[in-house]
């Protein structure tokens, strides 16, 4: 059975890595920007990263693409900024349109499901019209809709992030099923130090290319494969003040926790936060600035924040050390999209009766 699939707004890839791992095969990805193609392609046999512009795809390539490959599903997550939390919550803000872009895909390539990816913030922005409309709009298009709210945390990702999760199931093919959503797979979560204990001390200066020790645990394990060097692992050099700050912020601590004269100057209360070594992480961003190893006077490099995303030790990330960063912060993390993806497979396979 072929199982290909398209990802818009693909960046680097995390969401593609998932269904990857479960049998899916990635036909066409589709982001604006280079450096994630660059890594996108780099990381993948099949160079199916394009830099192409969406609104590019006129309605009549979209069906020729689906006349010659069999699409079983389309997946992806449409820019977040407008819909965020974080910030001004612009419901006017054009990049929130791009999800009609992703619903035209949808209704040209006419696949068995989609799954769309965002904040959770796009559920109560502009009173819930967004959600609403996402529903109204794939159920016309002949999709059983459903979404929810998923940690990534209870699904084995070492990381407390929150984002919302729209599936549809095309009735031709599923009839009145709507998609149930896995219940957590763990019990007890993958903390910061079970996810990056193995990785070497760069402050007693070891080598940032060898691991510290064998595996500890099994996310260690499944993180390095058969991986025997570490990639994008560069220290961040903090000045001697610098380093000097973050040490006097206790584990899982945060700007409170200092004198009041260094937290009087910023009204961020999550600046300055250390890693809790105890429990996940808080939510990998964009930047990488705001939080600090959990045991290590610095900020978590690439490869410790592309671990706690739950990318393998064997996916490198291209372009700048910024660059970088915010590849791993946009990204899905491949563990969540996996077991949606194992679900998905299953309900294709017509092996999954719920």
């Amino acid at each position: 059975m072929e199982l290909n699939i398209i990802d818009l707004f693909c960046g680097a890839g995390g969401m593609s890595l998932g269904f990857k791992m479960e049998g899916f095969t990635p036909i066409l990805a589709l982001d604006n920007w280079e450096d994630a193609i660059m890594t996108y392609n780099f990381n993948n046999e099949n160079k199916v990263g394009e830099t192409r512009d969406i609104y590019d795809f006129s309605n009549e390539e979209l069906q020729e693409i689906a006349k010659y490959n069999k699409i079983v599903g389309i997946i992806g997550g449409p820019p977040c900024q407008g819909f965020s939390m974080v910030g001004t919550r612009d419901s006017a803000d054009e990049r929130n349109d791009l999800y009609l872009e992703y619903v035209r895909f949808v209704k040209n390539i006419n696949p068995d499901f989609f799954v769309l990816e965002n904040v959770k913030g796009l559920l109560t922005l502009k009173k819930g019209y967004f959600k609403k409309d996402i529903i109204e709009r794939f159920s016309k298009l002949g999709y059983n809709v459903t979404y929810k709210v998923l940690r990534a945390c209870d699904y084995g990702v070492p990381q407390s992030r929150e984002r919302v999760f729209f599936v549809g199931l095309k009735k031709e093919r599923f009839r009145n099923k709507f998609f149930k959503f896995p219940e957590p797979t763990v019990k007890k979560p993958v903390t910061t130090k079970d996810a990056l204990s193995d990785l070497p001390s760069l402050d007693n200066k070891d080598n940032p290319e060898k691991y510290r020790s064998e595996p500890k645990n099994n996310f260690q394990k499944l993180m390095r494969g058969g991986m025997n060097r570490i990639y994008n692992n560069e220290l961040t050099k903090h000045t001697e003040k610098t380093k000097r700050i973050i040490s006097m912020v206790p584990d899982g601590g945060g700007i409170k926790d200092l004198p009041e004269e260094f937290y009087k100057v910023r009204n961020y209360n999550n600046a300055f936060r250390r890693m809790n070594s105890k429990l996940p992480s808080n939510t990998i961003d964009c930047g990488h600035r705001n939080y600090f190893h959990y045991e290590e006077n610095r900020v978590p490099t690439v490869r410790e924040s592309a671990r706690i995303q739950s990318f393998p030790d064997s996916f490198i990330f291209k372009g700048s050390k910024t660059s970088q960063y915010t590849q791993v912060g946009n990204a899905v993390p491949p563990l969540l999209s996996k077991i949606l993806a194992y679900k998905l497979k299953k309900m294709l396979k017509g092996e999954n009766n719920e």
